[in-house]
């Protein structure tokens, strides 16, 4: 492991170097990297464009921080489908995978790749274990050079420095046995003096390898200089020695890179696209500022025996200078001519500008600033929705890190959830419930037996729908004014249910299937209440004959308007109703209920 690490190490050596220099990039402190000398200059002026776009690169990734939803395979499946579309946002918010995401969106635009590990930690809830995610620093994870994709590496090492007192309080077997770190680990600049002679390297090596019935699986080793302190292979305990660390076979990181590269994991982000622009403004910034500075503090030629007294002359607190001889002293001390910058160098630098925001895609409009003349807020909100575009296809890629990262979790659900553990989930409506869950229904199923052949099992799968959660101002009004021009054209009407199905079904927005769900659910009531309305009536005309009264008549009249003639027969009751004030005496009361009831549900309010 040792032999492999070092040659894993030394094929990562150029992509280290360029972490840690983009690291000083976003710091602003980019002069070390552009100085040619090792002296540092009188002018060097640091301006923050570079950082700026980056800065808005990120607020557009938080303003869009992604919501799971978890979908069935099969039709058996979405009680438990369901469940874990509730769950899954729970262990999210456990872990603070806002604060995960938010340092991802960081490392993916600063250095061009960003690492989220999905963990078991049997530590956790006081010894009962649970799901951990939290971020991988790229500068300790090694991965075999050439591969494109970290789960195709035949190893995988992380390395971390830990002090020495602490394990040897965890591993009492390495008392005595510690010294300085054996491995050499690139690092950052810190700011802070940070003393590594006290700290030792432990190594987590994941491989994956061939059980005895053929299945790869992945293993593990822990170890620090040349002592183990735990291997998958050597626990005898368990069923690990034959089953592995984890049963998807899957090393535990998602790298999500911004910008792919060929022949490695690992991408190129916003700062090695921008940095030259940024190198060069800052130079013409420098030459201007020099050519300022000369300017505002002028110098002069000064023959020798002028007899101008210099000291004085050089002291702008003084009135009077003396100076000796009846010459004149303009002829003796001459101003030294400042050239001034031409044109071209200030058209240059706002061109570098302009340069950096158009590849990044940082332009003014994307920070709420227009230069087209366009004045109306609805103007400027379309105009920043279209050129947002490259931070939507930003946002995409690392939904597809995402979900793989939602698959891990359930995968580390379905094998280490045994007992249940219990969950506040929010339904739609504001309600809260508190949900027991475990790893039942997600297990592999066993089939049964068909004509004495046993079926196997089945293991239940599940897809991950990645949304939105909507954060973005604009958002929450874009999608609150579609939902009244919805109400406004009567899609809610239920009585319109098939026609704004249709209408619906032609059309693309977030959450449609939730709307066209609740469509669909207002015609099945209003059909129902038609079904009930007809039984109402069927009712009604059984109490005719049994009664001799016409209530089924007035009724049919009550729910065509109103406006129905009044059958014949029926004056007397008519002229009994109108003398007892409108009150039929010949109804019962069961029916007068009735023809309440089709009277109100038929009415326009």
């Amino acid at each position: 492991a040792r032999v492999i690490l070092q040659r894993y190490k030394q094929g990562k050596a150029n992509l280290e170097k360029k972490i840690i220099e983009n690291e000083e990039w976003y710091k602003v402190r980019h002069w070390e990297q552009m100085r040619k000398t090792g002296t540092a200059d009188q002018v060097e002026p640091y301006s923050a464009w570079l950082f700026n776009s980056l800065a808005n690169k990120h607020a557009d990734a938080m303003d869009n921080i992604p919501a799971p939803n978890v979908l069935p395979r099969e039709a058996g499946d979405k009680q438990e489908a369901t469940m874990l579309s509730s769950v899954l946002p729970v262990i999210m918010e456990q872990n603070d995978y806002e604060g995960v995401y938010d340092l991802a969106a960081y490392a993916r635009y600063k250095t061009g790749a960003s690492v989220t590990g999905v963990f078991w930690d049997k530590e956790k809830l006081n010894g009962l274990g649970d799901i951990s995610i939290r971020n991988v620093d790229g500068l300790n994870l090694f991965w075999e050079p050439g591969v494109t994709d970290i789960q195709k590496s035949r190893h995988l090492f992380h390395v971390e420095l830990m002090d020495n007192d602490l394990l040897a309080e965890a591993y009492p077997q390495l008392q005595g046995k510690l010294g300085s770190s054996t491995l050499e680990l690139a690092k950052y600049r810190y700011d802070d003096s940070v003393d590594t002679s006290k700290k030792s390297a432990v190594i987590d090596w994941y491989y994956k390898k061939r059980n005895a019935s053929g299945k790869q699986v992945l293993h593990y080793c822990k170890f620090v200089n040349d002592e183990v302190l735990y291997a998958t292979e050597n626990d005898t305990q368990g069923d690990a020695s034959e089953r592995g660390l984890y049963d998807d076979g899957e090393y535990p990181f998602v790298v999500d890179a911004l910008f792919p590269m060929a022949g490695t994991p690992w991408g190129f982000g916003y700062i090695d696209i921008a940095k030259s622009a940024q190198e060069y403004i800052d130079r013409c910034n420098q030459a201007i500022l020099k050519n300022v500075l000369v300017s505002a503090k002028p110098r002069f030629f000064a023959a020798k025996g002028a007899g101008v007294n210099m000291e004085e002359y050089a002291d702008m607190s003084n009135d009077i200078i003396t100076y000796t001889g009846g010459g004149n002293p303009n002829d003796a001390i001459m101003p030294v001519p400042v050239q001034t910058l031409p044109n071209i160098c200030y058209e240059v630098l706002n061109g570098k500008v302009e340069e950096l925001k158009e590849t990044t895609g940082n332009r003014d409009v994307s920070t709420g600033g227009t230069t087209s003349g366009a004045t109306a807020a609805s103007a400027i909100a379309a105009m920043q929705e279209a050129g947002s575009k490259l931070s939507r296809d930003d946002i995409k890629s690392s939904y597809r890190a995402y979900r793989k990262i939602c698959l891990m979790v359930i995968e580390r659900i379905r094998q280490f959830y045994d007992m249940p553990r219990c969950f506040r989930i929010t339904g739609d409506n504001g309600a809260e419930q508190f949900v027991p869950y475990s790893n039942a229904g997600i297990v592999p199923q066993h089939q049964g037996f068909d004509f004495g052949v046993d079926m196997g099992y089945r293991l239940p799968l599940f897809d991950v729908e990645v949304t939105a959660q909507k954060q973005s101002p604009y958002s929450k009004m874009s999608q609150n004014e579609l939902a009244l021009q919805f109400y406004n054209a009567g899609f809610f009407n239920p009585q319109m249910a098939d026609q704004a199905l249709a209408c619906l079904d032609m059309m693309d927005f977030d959450r449609k299937s939730f709307v066209m769900q609740k469509v669909a659910q207002n015609g099945t009531i209003f059909q129902q209440m038609m079904m009930m309305q007809q039984q109402m009536l069927m009712m009604a005309q059984q109490l005719d004959r049994l009664q001799g009264s016409n209530i089924a008549e007035q009724m049919m009249a009550g729910m065509q308007g109103g406006g129905a003639p009044v059958p014949a027969g029926a004056a007397p009751a008519a002229a009994k109703s109108e003398a007892l004030g409108g009150e039929d005496i010949g109804e019962s009361t069961t029916t007068k209920k009735a023809r309440q009831r089709v009277a109100e549900s038929t009415s326009p309010t």
